[in-house]
């Protein structure tokens, strides 16, 4: 009788451990195909082409340029593993009254492409606006190293120049 309560015993410990496996198994398999349909918090990269005339620019509504060339502040991880971006517009011409359309996000576009973000503040002052700040966060080296091909050519494009930081 007690070799047979330990048999069942065992069976059941095995049978236990059996479908924890299979468990662990199964789970193993599916959640690199889970990851994949995981909303991604990175900014948004398309492609496109545009022609040769065409350099890199900033745009808060879709198809209209910004004209003013912000002040911008660049951080960085000391491993090389992620950076933002930080955007500052003094008085932007998207504010301008003969400008219509929906700011719905601020797009860098340029020949590679086109990043997104939609982290956009406008400041305002006396219920005016005065200001947009916006930020970019790039999760990776070859995000941070896409920025920087865009930060030059807009650069080019705006003759701007690039001070590192001491």
């Amino acid at each position: 009788r007690q070799i047979e309560n330990y048999l069942v015993k065992s069976y059941s410990i095995t049978h236990e451990l059996d479908i924890k496996m299979k468990s662990t198994a199964i789970l193993a398999t599916i959640a690199p195909l889970a990851a994949a349909f995981a909303p991604a918090n990175r900014p948004m990269v398309r492609s496109y082409q545009m022609s040769a005339l065409d350099a890199a620019k900033i745009e808060f509504i879709r198809g209209v340029e910004e004209k003013t060339v912000p002040d911008f502040k660049l951080t960085r991880a000391r491993d090389g593993s992620s950076g933002t971006a930080t955007f500052n517009f003094a008085s932007p011409n998207v504010f301008d009254a003969s400008i219509q359309g929906d700011i719905t996000g601020m797009f860098l576009v340029d020949d590679e492409g086109e990043m997104t973000t939609n982290d956009v503040n406008a400041r305002f002052v006396n219920g005016k606006p005065q200001s947009i700040e916006s930020m970019i966060v790039m999760e990776s080296p070859a995000e941070w190293d896409r920025f920087m091909r865009f930060m030059e050519r807009y650069a080019e494009a705006n003759d701007l120049g690039f001070t590192k930081a001491g």
